[in-house]
């Protein structure tokens, strides 16, 4: 069993702060509770980080710019609180690279729920996706790019790796698990294993148009990931 797992909650309000601060150290996580950007900053700076929960609404730095730049520094977690019915703010920060939204006021069992859920899909659960020695590597190659099932890591041909959040995985995976083959919303839904995505705000077409930015060559004609209108989705394994 590894270590516990070290959230940092980034609010501006102290009570909220506190409250959930408790609840998750009574959960046995390593909690670490900050006011905003600057402190998050030095924590990130200095101690290993599994997630991060966000407040949109801070003043001063934002919650969505610092999602930005949890994204393209660090590889954790990021859950953004939203103020109830912002469907905006729930799609910029999906867009930024959030993994999951909760609207507040939060109901502090689904956020537990919610935290518990990232860390598995991101394997710092406490019990991460091993490497399957007593055979291959399962790996699906499309276009340039190679997608390993078993490490969650999408490569370049280059060898480098493309960074993904967990949801992106779990999308890229539904789509290698099922080419060329039309799928809807809702499928995507049951197969990447996340209901909650609430498909009503299209939340699920900004990620794939995420995930387009990330692997296809012109994302405004994609190739790999192709539109079926009025249907769905198709992951196309032909060659371009």
């Amino acid at each position: 069993m590894q270590g516990r797992k070290h959230i940092v909650v980034v609010d501006d309000e102290p009570g909220i702060r506190e409250t959930i601060e408790e609840y998750l150290e009574l959960h046995d996580f390593q909690v670490t509770a900050v006011g905003g950007g600057e402190e998050l900053r030095e924590v990130i700076d200095g101690q290993d980080v599994d997630l991060v929960l966000l407040d949109i609404r801070m003043p001063g730095e934002d919650g969505l710019s610092l999602a930005r730049y949890l994204r393209e520094s660090t590889k954790v977690g990021i859950i953004m609180l939203t103020a109830a019915g912002e469907v905006v703010d729930r799609i910029v920060g999906l867009e930024m690279g959030a993994d999951d939204y909760l609207a507040k006021p939060v109901d502090l069992r689904e956020l537990l729920a919610r935290i518990k859920a990232v860390l598995r899909r991101a394997g710092h659960d406490g019990d991460p996706v091993a490497e399957d020695s007593s055979g291959p590597t399962r790996v699906v190659r499309f276009g340039e790019f190679t997608l390993n099932l078993d490490s969650h890591k999408l490569f370049e041909a280059s060898g480098a790796e493309v960074p993904l959040t967990s949801m992106e995985f779990d999308l890229l995976k539904a789509f290698a698990d099922h080419p060329n083959r039309v799928l809807t919303r809702d499928q995507l839904l049951n197969l990447a294993h996340n209901r909650d995505w609430e498909p009503f705000d299209r939340s699920i077409d900004i990620r794939i148009a995420r995930i387009r930015r990330k692997i296809e060559s012109d994302p405004a004609k994609p190739q790999v990931i192709k539109t079926v209108r009025g249907a769905g989705y198709i992951f196309s394994t032909a060659k371009a």
